[in-house]
């Protein structure tokens, strides 16, 4: 008897983040990397292999190659995730006290098959996000 692959719930695996501290901004090649100190034995890891952009408390909205868009990451840390967002035409969503980061680029922003992936998870859970697929059917 075969058994069913688990179904997908989407925010279950982002919403792990809630309560975890953005420790780290780290810009790789054409990606960028955010780490956030977990709760309990967790590190969390999420890469980004689409941009995402970042929105202050004030309403400014920053996007990659936007003077101070770096700045705007950087002014995140050492914040604690206070909620996140994952839907089909939002795509990823991380909020803190200060502002957010938001991740649903558009059709040319896609520079590869993915658009983020997060791991770091004690129990070994992983998610990988691609275009046509889980929160982000839109993007088909």
């Amino acid at each position: 008897m075969s058994q069913d692959p688990p179904t997908y719930i989407p925010n279950d695996l982002l919403g792990r983040l809630v309560g975890a501290r953005l420790f780290s901004v780290q810009f790789v090649q054409d990606y960028v990397q955010l780490r956030f100190e977990g709760l309990g034995e967790d590190m969390p890891v999420l890469n980004c292999d689409a941009m995402p952009t970042v929105e202050t408390a004030q309403g400014r909205v920053f996007s990659d190659g936007d003077l101070g868009y770096a700045d705007a990451l950087r002014a995140l840390i050492p914040n604690l995730v206070q909620h996140t967002h994952e839907a089909t035409g939002i795509g990823l969503r991380i909020e803190f006290p200060n502002g957010a980061i938001a991740l649903h680029p558009d059709r040319e922003a896609l520079t590869g098959p993915e658009i983020a992936v997060l791991t770091g998870f004690v129990d070994q859970a992983w998610m990988c996000w691609r275009p046509g697929e889980e929160s982000f059917e839109d993007l088909a």
